[in-house]
């Protein structure tokens, strides 16, 4: 026991690759066995996993601000070393990528038909990346783990995507890496200013002012591809559309998630002044990606894409959030975060669902479904909702810190903010309203089943967090709130210390 918690997030991080390993050196027999005994191999592995995250979070002390559980070792050179930890920050999303993982095996138990056992290591070393990303307490190791996950999701969506796969992967790989390449450009730069690529160290570093405004928009560039921030986000809806149902569920519940871990951890603490100077940048841009997006989504007729502009829209509440620098707004974006990658991997288990009995995500192939599938109509309700921000479900809280950290900040910025949430209300009603309720007319419709065993044990615990979110976020805030407290007071006394004249008059620095 003492081996394993000294080293647990080794485990949790590397364990998904021996699962990955099991798969492909001991998987073997006919192509029915072999699909068969991946899929489990899979399932066992991430379970696993899940435990493990949640005895992370058991341990875990939430009245401390340090970084927990942390491991050291030499690595490649002075000053680039392995080092493990994570705070309140980081740790809920390890808990929510080892959560999630399960529920997109379970989905692809039968959607995936063809290399299943090829398709299973892709997710597990997706498994493994992520994870990796969310407890790299180095540069150089979180650039390897975060440019790493390009590489599985890359043949998710181009090998298991739908027709137009491989412009949709080719696409998302090529806009995630530009922006990466200038990150990659900045961590050089940090290391032979700082002579070390040191998380904990580089916190603590004085970067010169005017340095920090390249490093902040070389990082930026990174982090509001990923997001995705408007104008970069024209990526997303294609990878959406294209890729399978698990693979949509993890690109909007984790990877999206990245880029607002990465302002988080880089952007805020290590860039303080320069977070200022640009905060009304981000104001801008989170503005438009909420009101534009929610517009765009407004305009779908594929159940995918409207959800996956309706991401581009909540990310932007919590970018929003995040440059408050209020201790409301920020906690408000970790929540919306965590909230969204539930909710919004529900609802694209809920559009895979009936496309794996229909194979269309055309809204106009459905209607009055309630006839026919009750107990989907009840889950698919309460993901709509929650993605409204309907309080008593997780979506409201993180919406509501976000909007209150932005009216301290900006009042303006908080009128414009809750524009977007009329405009949620409307395209979410608007498709659930077409494709659950009304006559039962299409003929196609007449024989479709509701959800299987194996589809309820996937919805239904979801449709229990999601609540639970809702009611009572106290056990999430117990975890982030010292944290997210010395975020603020690091970046406070960062920009006390540099006293840029630009801060004092945009009036960011509340």
């Amino acid at each position: 026991m003492s081996f394993l918690m000294s080293h647990i997030l080794s485990i949790v991080t590397f364990l998904p690759f021996v699962g990955a390993g099991i798969i492909a050196v001991l998987v073997r027999g006919s192509d029915a066995a072999v699909a068969r005994n991946a899929r489990w191999v899979a399932l066992f592995t991430t379970l696993i996993e899940f435990v493990l995250a949640m005895v992370i979070w058991l341990n875990f002390d939430g009245s401390s601000a340090q970084f927990q559980f942390v491991e050291r070792a030499d690595w490649l050179a002075p000053g680039i070393g392995y080092h493990m930890g994570v705070d309140g920050i980081s740790m809920l999303f390890v808990v929510l990528t080892a959560g999630l993982m399960p529920f997109c095996i379970l989905a692809s138990w039968e959607s995936i038909e063809t290399r299943v056992a090829e398709y299973m290591i892709a997710f597990l070393a997706l498994e493994a990346l992520m994870i990796g990303v969310f407890c790299a307490l180095d540069l150089v190791l979180f650039y390897l783990f975060f440019e790493g996950g390009l590489i599985p999701m890359f043949l998710i969506i181009g090998v298991w995507g739908g027709k137009r796969r491989i412009y949709a992967s080719f696409k998302f790989f090529l806009y995630t890496l530009l922006g990466s390449v200038l990150m990659l450009l900045a961590i050089l730069s940090m290391y032979f200013t700082a002579g070390t690529t040191d998380i904990v160290t580089l916190l603590h570093f004085h970067f010169d002012p005017q340095m920090q405004l390249w490093l902040w928009l070389a990082f930026f560039a990174s982090f509001a591809v990923k997001m995705p921030m408007w104008p970069v986000h024209t990526w997303l809806p294609d990878a959406h559309v294209e890729a399978p149902t698990a693979g949509s569920v993890i690109l909007a519940g984790i990877l999206l998630k990245m880029g607002g871990y990465g302002f988080l951890r880089f952007s805020l603490p290590m860039f303080a002044s320069a977070s200022a100077v640009f905060a009304p940048l981000v104001f801008a841009l989170s503005i438009i990606a909420i009101i534009y997006t929610s517009l765009v989504a407004l305009a779908q007729e594929d159940i995918k894409k409207l959800i996956a502009y309706s991401s581009v829209a909540h990310m932007g509440f919590v970018t929003m959030g995040l440059f408050t620098l209020t201790h409301q707004g920020v906690e408000g974006g970790i929540y919306q975060m965590l909230s969204h990658g539930v909710v919004s991997g529900a609802l694209f288990l809920c559009v895979g669902v009936i496309y794996d009995r229909m194979h269309t995500r055309e809204i106009a192939a459905y209607g009055g479904l309630v006839n026919r599938m009750p107990i989907y109509a009840a889950c698919f309700m309460v993901f709509t909702l929650a993605n409204v921000g309907l309080p008593g479900t997780g979506g409201f809280v993180g919406e509501f810190l976000t909007m209150l950290g932005a009216f301290e900040a900006n009042t303006w910025v908080a009128i414009f903010a809750a524009t977007g949430v009329i405009l949620s209300a409307a395209y979410a009603l608007y498709v659930y309203r077409r494709v659950v309720f009304g006559a039962l007319v299409k003929p196609t419709l007449q024989t479709i089943k509701d959800l299987s065993p194996r589809e309820i044990a996937i919805l239904a615990p979801l449709v229990v967090i999601t609540i639970a979110m809702g009611v009572y976020p106290k056990p999430i805030f117990d975890v982030t709130s010292a944290s997210v407290a010395q975020l603020i007071s690091d970046n406070k006394m960062a920009r006390e210390v540099d006293h840029p004249p630009r801060i004092a008059q945009q009036g960011v620095a509340k």
